[in-house]
């Protein structure tokens, strides 16, 4: 089987990366050129990429092709490649909807949406797909976890918590550089709060069966540290900043 990439930022990076540890099997990996500085990087790293210039090439050459590009570069370039019927297109597509990529793509084909962020380099995290598909569940079962979504419109709402990644990051940003003006190493602040987090996420993983309210509570002794913080960020209307945020991103997806 060989796999096209059109698009080449840092998911598809991070999706190869996940496939070249995995058991998947491939005969070669077609890659834009379209990024030169991260297309190469995936050249020296793994086997079997080959960067084509040409997205039609690709196209041409690919049983798999998923389409990793913004919005605006789907909508000028998605309708003048030629597509074929036994040919399976995952998107990674953020605000185009199966409807209208069926329009663009004008072939009945295999055609599902993903989800992958970038922790599915280390084959870590969840990846909803819509609508089920057997052999892309498969697929990213090898290197995620993949959740599989009947109703396209339900898919939005996993669209919009990955929109908080970067917010997430940052807030590890924000809690590391607390440290190193208090006089921490920066190497010893950033470990701390990123193997911090990571057991907090840990543990609601094995917990995930619960109500997560049970987690809020179990973290917190009376006039405690935890509590304090949680009553502060609470009081400062933190967290119904965060569902705003979501409710934001959703109402643009939803368009």
């Amino acid at each position: 089987m060989n796999l096209g990439f059109i698009g080449c930022g840092k998911i598809t990076s991070s999706v190869i990366a996940g496939i070249s540890k995995s058991s998947i099997k491939y005969k070669k990996i077609f890659i834009s050129e379209r990024n030169k500085k991260i297309s190469s990087s995936i050249k020296k790293k793994y086997k079997k990429i080959y960067i084509k210039k040409d997205n039609q090439h690709i196209v041409n050459n690919s049983n798999w092709i998923f389409l990793a590009i913004t919005p605006d570069v789907g909508q000028k370039i998605i309708k003048d490649l030629k597509f074929k019927s036994n040919q399976t297109i995952i998107s990674f597509i953020s605000t185009i909807t199966i409807s209208e990529l069926r329009r663009m793509i004008n072939v009945k084909t295999n055609l599902v949406r993903a989800i992958p962020l970038p922790p599915i380099s280390i084959k870590k995290g969840p990846v909803p797909i819509c609508p089920p598909n057997k052999k892309v569940k498969k697929f990213f079962d090898k290197i995620g976890s993949t959740v599989e979504i009947k109703n396209e419109k339900l898919s939005i709402n996993f669209w919009s918590t990955s929109g908080m990644m970067a917010s997430y990051y940052e807030m590890l940003k924000v809690t590391s550089n607390w440290l190193i003006q208090k006089g921490v190493k920066k190497d010893d602040a950033q470990k701390y709060v990123t193997s911090l987090f990571q057991a907090l996420s840990e543990d609601a993983v094995v917990n995930s069966k619960k109500d997560l309210k049970y987690l809020v509570k179990e973290s917190q002794t009376p006039k405690g540290l935890n509590q304090q913080g949680l009553k502060e960020m609470t009081k400062k209307k933190v967290y119904k900043s965060l569902i705003n945020t979501l409710n934001s991103i959703h109402k643009r997806l939803s368009k």
